[in-house]
């Protein structure tokens, strides 16, 4: 558990903490919102069985998961299914959008996966950072 909660006591990790929350907070809502292109529409589109329920169920896990790195609460474990999130969509979506389109395509749908893949993995080598619960939790223990 110590593991998971270790944090460095840098201030300025609340940024990206942020941002990534922001992101997974919103693309989460908009699957809500926008259900035909970003919801079940879109699983479907790309071949999910059920789609309605990975949709949703993809939408309240963003959300959840986004909620708890933004509060900087077990902000390691929570990095990891979103790391998966990630690869899913990668495999999903951008491969075979690089077979069809090409790199240069490719790159610019890319660009905020890659970027939020890159912040995932930041957050998960430094921690959630001086401002979380999870500092807090640390030196309780």
């Amino acid at each position: 558990m110590m593991k998971i909660l270790k944090t460095n006591p840098d201030k300025s990790i609340i940024l990206i903490r942020f941002l990534v929350g922001a992101v997974f907070i919103t693309e989460g809502i908009q699957k809500f919102l926008f259900p035909e292109s970003l919801g079940a529409g879109r699983f479907e589109k790309i071949g999910f069985a059920n789609p309605a329920f990975w949709a949703y169920f993809t939408a309240c896990f963003e959300i959840t998961c986004g909620l708890l790195i933004a509060l900087g609460i077990y902000v390691r474990a929570t990095v990891i299914p979103l790391l998966i999130v990630m690869i899913v969509a990668f495999v999903t979506t951008k491969i075979p959008l690089l077979a069809q389109k090409g790199f240069w395509n490719f790159s610019h749908e890319y660009r905020t996966d890659f970027a939020m893949t890159i912040s995932l993995i930041f957050l998960l080598i430094k921690g959630a950072g001086s401002y979380s619960m999870d500092i807090l939790l640390q030196k309780k223990t």
